[in-house]
């Protein structure tokens, strides 16, 4: 057994004086009690009625006053006594007969005769609403196995049954309709309603160690064998865990949660939650146990002792200064329904509490983390135990309990240091999963601050990026000479953005990259540009975006063309251009920006980036000998020429005029419809045959067959009239046979060529134009057979029988069809033709 706790009180409640010299033959024998009415039976056949007086609390009595005695008859010994308060009787087991006499006169009640060869009685709780008021009586006979019930009323009782017993009873208990009867060496269970029969278990005990008590609605207690005390349901069922209760135990009865189990010379207190053994009292010659409402009396050969159970939440308080707190706990959870929902929450959270703090020291970290959780902890208590982590809030009293256990962290990070980062790594977990949760926004603030410095000591590089990252409530002039300690410049930048200060945040980082700060953290300038692509405030943007720019226009640029779309209003185009006018590059993707994705349709900032185009091209070509340097470059400008009808025409032709942009020079005068001198300038100065056919595919695309045969004769005219080489002529015609007239073709060929020079192109074009017919002709037939499928639907429709009768009414005006003559709509509606024209006509 632990450190013994006072779960149980003994005071001495009544001494009977002795009788003088010679053997006493009236020492007590039972007792019963009810409402400061102590009732004591004497081994010479008397009773003694005694007043209890109370101290001023009202718990504990204080002195002992008779009030009357009854002798019996000369012999005999008072066995039992029952009060039965709802009838002022009092029922005496004296001498094998059952008296009743009143409660206060003690004088005997007429009209109640003796009830005579009774061995032990049991009295039920009453009858509820019965009219007239009777309690039941169960009587044990002594010459007899069998059990006998009474009605008991205030002037007369009734025999109402009898129950056959296999074996003489020695103790019984009732609840309801079920009895619990022990008999010489078996436990059963009998309803007498049903007279249904169930045999226990049997046992080997002495009589006076056989027992049978109440320990609650319907449950009773049974000295089992190997002096087990089992808990039995009415039904038979055991719902309760057994107590192993001493030897030679006299009697047993349940103060909950304890059973009080008697020997002669010693009183053991066993929990009924645990099965533990958890006091001892020491007596004198004991006897028997009484359980009342107020207490437990204690019945000695001489005395009568009151012991009464310590207040419930002073026995939990005791085992927590013990540090008991699992056996706390089960107490409480044991007698939650008899404790205030208020005081039972406030105990529980007190002993997960210090069951945790116990954990937490004895390094068992997972437990100890459950614990304080579920206890409800303050953070701020746990905090308060680190070194160097200090407790921001000024209204933190802490209620951090005394341990014996306890540790000095501080001594411990000295001289230990890997256990200490063990419980480094407790804290942080157990923040990490109390940031969210009710106790955790009481200190927001504390939290926070308290994981910054963990993952800071612990290089936890994922855990401290992600909570300066998001949200949170980190005291800055705490926080951030912690960051710079550690030269943790970035992220001491995230921490200015989670809070709002986005201007101290991107000047942190600049200093970074401008190598003010050293901070090895890479992609520091692109996450510049990513967070200014994401604000709003202008200010901000415009203090840093000439620094972006200078650094790396192609990058700097994303911040106008990266922004939200549905924040387009921060920065106005025309603005912006005016913004990146001293930075050609930027510009220029700026305004692929307006015209390919944003759609602009500005002339101006097509025409504009067509010039930028032609001045990048330039300048380069300057600069370098190196062609494919403005491959890319020519490619753009090419596409914007060709797909863009907004741009200048004559605004790129200026810029264009004088340069070597032949293939530009040729879209420009096509899209003037100057096709012929476009096609000269491809053959001629540019000698680019493929650029002439591409010019041609390109210009026809959408337009109709005589369009595309007329740009490609006039190709040809231009390759002749510019004596180009037959070969390329040849290729010409044969690559694009079908998109030439050939009669055309051979007025303009030189007379001088062969048949062999054409044959080629002269058989594609011939098969090309028979199937074009060919295909003509299909195209017709299927065009007749769809008409022809319609005209029989329509034929179908009109020869269906229309029968004219003072009921068809012309739809139009609902004046009556009178003659043959009329139009049938498609949805069958008739009408007059004169109705039909009339309507036609609106």
């Amino acid at each position: 057994m632990e450190e013994n706790l006072s779960i149980f009180s003994s005071a001495r409640l009544f001494e009977k004086a002795p009788t003088g010299k010679g053997k006493d033959r009236s020492t007590i024998e039972c007792v019963e009690w009810f409402c400061s009415n102590l009732y004591v039976g004497l081994k010479d056949g008397t009773v003694q009625h005694l007043s209890v007086l109370s101290s001023s609390g009202g718990e504990r009595p204080e002195r002992v006053r008779e009030v009357g005695r009854r002798q019996m008859g000369r012999g005999g010994v008072v066995s039992q006594l029952k009060a039965v308060p709802v009838l002022n009787h009092l029922l005496v087991l004296w001498d094998g007969s059952v008296t009743t006499l009143n409660m206060f006169s003690l004088e005997p009640v007429p009209g109640l005769k003796k009830i005579q060869n009774v061995s032990v009685f049991y009295v039920s709780q009453p009858a509820a609403h019965s009219q007239p008021v009777f309690v039941s009586l169960f009587t044990a006979s002594t010459k007899r196995r069998v059990l006998s019930i009474h009605k008991v009323y205030v002037d007369r009782w009734e025999s109402v049954g009898h129950v056959a017993l296999p074996q003489d009873p020695v103790a019984l208990a009732v609840y309801e309709t079920c009895l619990c009867v022990a008999t010489t060496d078996r436990y059963i269970l009998h309803d007498y309603f049903t007279q249904s029969t169930l045999d226990l278990f049997p046992h080997d005990h002495a009589k006076q160690n056989i027992i049978v008590s109440e320990s609650g609605k319907g449950e009773f207690l049974l000295n089992g064998p190997g002096n087990l005390g089992m808990f039995v349901m009415k039904d038979g069922v055991s719902e309760r865990p057994p107590v192993q209760l001493p030897d030679g135990v006299l009697d047993a009865v349940v103060d909950f949660p304890y059973v009080l189990a008697l020997q002669s010379q010693t009183l053991y207190i066993y929990s009924m939650l645990d099965q533990r053994l958890k006091q001892t009292i020491s007596m004198q010659s004991a006897k028997a146990l009484l359980s009342t409402t107020e207490s437990v009396l204690v019945v000695a050969e001489r005395e009568i002792h009151w012991l009464s159970q310590t207040p419930l939440q002073d026995q939990i308080q005791g085992l927590l200064r013990c540090e008991r707190a699992d056996e706390a706990l089960t107490l409480l959870d044991g007698v939650q329904a008899l404790l205030p929902e208020d005081s039972y929450k406030n105990l529980h959270r007190s002993i997960i509490c210090i069951s945790g703090w116990l954990k937490f020291y004895r390094e068992a970290f997972l437990d100890a983390k459950e614990l304080f959780i579920k206890g409800g902890l303050d953070p701020r208590d746990i905090i308060s135990v680190y070194p160097a982590m200090t407790v921001i809030s000024s209204d933190f009293k802490s209620q951090r309990p005394a341990v014996s256990n306890a540790k000095d962290l501080w001594r411990l990070s000295r001289d230990d240091w890997p256990t200490f980062q063990q419980y480094l790594s407790f804290l942080s977990h157990f923040l990490r999963e109390t940031r969210g949760t009710v106790r955790g926004q009481i200190c927001p603030q504390d939290v926070d601050t308290a994981l910054l410095k963990l993952y800071l000591e612990q290089g936890d590089d994922e855990n401290l990026e992600q909570l300066v990252s998001s949200p949170n409530d980190c005291v800055l002039h705490v926080c951030l000479p912690e960051l710079e300690h550690h030269k943790r410049f970035f992220t001491m930048g995230l921490l200015y953005q989670s809070q709002g200060q986005h201007f101290n945040a991107i000047q942190t980082w600049v200093r970074i990259v401008d190598g003010v700060c050293v901070d090895l953290r890479p992609g520091v300038f692109p996450h510049i540009v990513n967070t200014l692509c994401q604000l709003k405030q202008k200010s901000i943007i415009m203090k840093f975006i000439d620094w972006v720019l200078q650094r790396d226009q192609k990058v700097g640029v994303l911040i106008f063309t990266k922004r939200d779309p549905d924040d387009q209003s921060t920065f106005a185009p025309e603005e912006v251009l005016s913004f990146l006018s001293n930075y050609p590059a930027a510009s220029t993707l700026y305004l692929e920006y307006l015209v390919h994705e944003l759609h602009s349709k500005e002339e101006k900032h097509h025409t504009l980036l067509a010039t930028m185009y032609i001045t990048h091209i330039l300048q380069t070509a300057q600069r370098t000998q190196d062609s494919d340097v403005n491959t890319e470059m020519r490619e753009k400008l090419q596409q914007l020429l060709w797909y863009s009808s907004i741009y200048n025409t004559d605004a790129v032709q200026a810029k264009i005029k004088s340069s070597a942009l032949h293939v530009e020079k040729a879209i420009l005068l096509g899209r003037a419809g100057q096709h012929r001198t476009a096609l000269q300038i491809l053959v001629n100065q540019e000698k680019d045959h493929e650029a002439a056919e591409n010019y041609c595919r390109r210009t026809s695309a959408g337009q109709g067959r005589e369009f595309t045969q007329q740009l490609f004769l006039c190709l040809l005219q231009v390759y002749l009239e510019s004596n180009q080489s037959v070969t390329a002529v040849v290729d010409l015609l044969n690559n694009n046979a079908m998109t030439f007239n050939l009669v055309r073709v051979l007025q303009v060929l030189p007379s001088s060529w062969s048949l062999q020079l054409v044959r080629r192109f002269l058989c594609e074009s011939l098969r090309g134009t028979v199937h074009e017919r060919r295909m003509r002709g299909l195209e017709k037939n299927l065009a007749k057979v769809e008409h022809l499928r319609h005209k029989h639907a329509w034929m179908e429709a009109t020869q269906e029988k229309v029968k004219l009768d003072r009921s068809r009414v012309c739809h139009s005006c609902r004046r009556q069809l009178m003659g043959p003559e009329f139009l049938r709509r498609p949805t069958g509606e008739l009408i007059h033709t004169h109705c039909y024209t009339a309507d036609k006509s609106l």
